[in-house]
């Protein structure tokens, strides 16, 4: 039954708009009448209709002012006007204005159930996907994004900074730090929210077929091209488009991306017409695109087109302290995804956890707490339950690769090697900000500048 579906007919004439009434309401609708244009707006202004069926010249009002009130106070309602032959033009003018169908008198009864059936599966498509944008947004929210260190305070304040902008952004980090997690969370968080998101992996697609990924092709311009191919960069078109392994890119299609890049605009394979493009361009990295081009396997000019806004994600094992928040998030996750109970960890297991040095990142911990779970019956994670090699690097005590030797350190000479790595990785991260490089280092920028000068880093 449609009872929970409600109609509005809209007819000055009483035997038709009561024949429409009782045919509509023995296919299940729940549907009111009105005889005049006044009153029909007095209707929608007090409830919610799915789908009106108006005829288009009414006594006081037209089809189109009931059309432009529904715009203005109900904008998810269909409307179907009903037309006379006479008046034909007029309601393909409504249907212009935004009516979603019109038909003639007198009227078939079998099409208007199929033009209300039609105008309810357009509201149910939109109304889904309005949810799953929702679901969308609401997943990607930067609060989705786990941490609390300085290394991921820095990164939350540079994306807040450049989130509502179309600025081209070039994510660095290692394998597993949650790179497209957070190319996702600037196109939905951002203007671009309710357009594509196109992800492409170029590691993953063959050399030979990039290109046409990329650009597209037109039909004939190789063997197997038997029609015309969009590329990934019109179907992002007003959207984003998320470069993903972009140091694995080809010469060859390097300079190609490069002029997409400076033109705004794409050309086919096998084509010579230009089209154009609104398109942000987020790129990722694991790999060190400076020392490619040093090396000759990545061009200059497109690097720094594609590195306008630096974001680098720290390694988790520079950043121990979100290590207990990612697990925490993760015990909640698995376990509503499971339908469990919510499941608690053991101090002896977190801490095996969080000393251990994680080198798939956040995608290996977040793999790890799920087979932690799921090999388990129990409802608090104990050390039994973390695997060996974790528990084994806990107990050799070499978490940071230091061993004493033998015959003994200078230990004031190697702390300050230590120190002054680490000073020199974080100005490198901060992109030379001695201000983001001490908040990453967890100590205000005059300290950092002291230290600098101490160690002789700085004239």
């Amino acid at each position: 039954m449609n009872d929970s579906i409600k109609l509005l007919v809209v007819d000055d004439d009483d035997s038709s708009r009561e024949a429409l009434t009782m045919l509509l309401r023995s296919v299940g609708y729940d549907v009111t009448s009105a005889a005049t244009g006044e009153s029909a707006l007095d209707l929608i202004d007090l409830l919610q209709y799915q789908v009106i069926v108006s005829d288009l010249l009414l006594p006081d009002k037209s089809g189109l002012d009931i059309l432009l009130h529904v715009q203005k106070v109900s904008p998810s309602t269909e409307l179907i006007v009903v037309t006379g032959h006479a008046s034909a033009q007029t309601a393909v003018r409504a249907m212009k204005e935004g009516a979603f169908d019109y038909i003639t008198k007198p009227i078939d009864f079998d099409e208007l159930k199929i033009v209300v059936s039609k105008a309810l599966e357009k509201q149910r498509l939109l109304s889904e996907n309005i949810f799953l944008r929702s679901q969308l947004q609401g997943r990607f929210e930067f609060s989705n994004i786990i941490g609390s260190s300085p290394a991921m305070n820095l990164v939350f304040e540079r994306m807040n900074r450049i989130v509502k902008t179309d600025s081209v952004v070039l994510v660095s980090g290692e394998s597993g730090t949650g790179k497209e997690l957070v190319a996702r969370a600037l196109h939905y968080n951002g203007t671009r929210r309710e357009k594509p998101f196109i992800a492409v992996n170029c590691s993953a697609i063959p050399e030979t077929l990039l290109e046409s990924e990329l650009f597209g092709h037109v039909r004939g311009a190789f063997t197997g091209a038997i029609t015309d191919k969009p590329g990934k960069f019109e179907a992002a078109n007003h959207g984003t488009i998320f470069l993903d392994e972009i140091g694995t890119l080809p010469l060859h299609l390097q300079a190609k991306l490069l002029r997409v890049l400076q033109e705004h605009e794409v050309e086919r394979v096998g084509s010579n017409k230009t089209i154009k493009l609104h398109v942000r361009v987020i790129s990722a990295t694991n790999s060190d695109l400076e020392e490619m081009v040093k090396r000759g396997e990545f061009r200059e000019d497109l690097y720094y087109r594609l590195n306008v806004i630096p974001l680098h994600l720290p390694p988790l094992r520079e950043r121990q302290q979100d290590i207990m928040y990612l697990i925490s998030f993760f015990l909640e996750k698995q376990c509503r995804l499971m339908g469990r109970t919510p499941c608690n960890i053991s101090k002896q297991a977190l801490e095996a956890l969080e000393q251990y040095s994680w080198p798939g990142n956040v995608r290996e911990l977040e793999n790890m707490i799920e087979r932690m779970i799921v090999l388990t019956d129990a409802n608090v994670l104990t050390l039994e339950d973390v695997p060996d090699k974790i528990v084994n690097e806990k107990n050799s005590g070499e978490t940071l690769g230091l061993k004493l030797p033998s015959m003994g350190i200078d230990l004031a000479e190697t702390v300050s090697r230590i120190e002054q790595s680490f000073i020199l990785q974080a100005v490198e991260t901060a992109g030379g900000i001695k201000a983001q490089a001490a908040k990453l280092l967890g100590i205000n920028r005059t300290t950092l500048v002291e230290k600098m000068k101490r160690l002789k880093m700085e004239k």
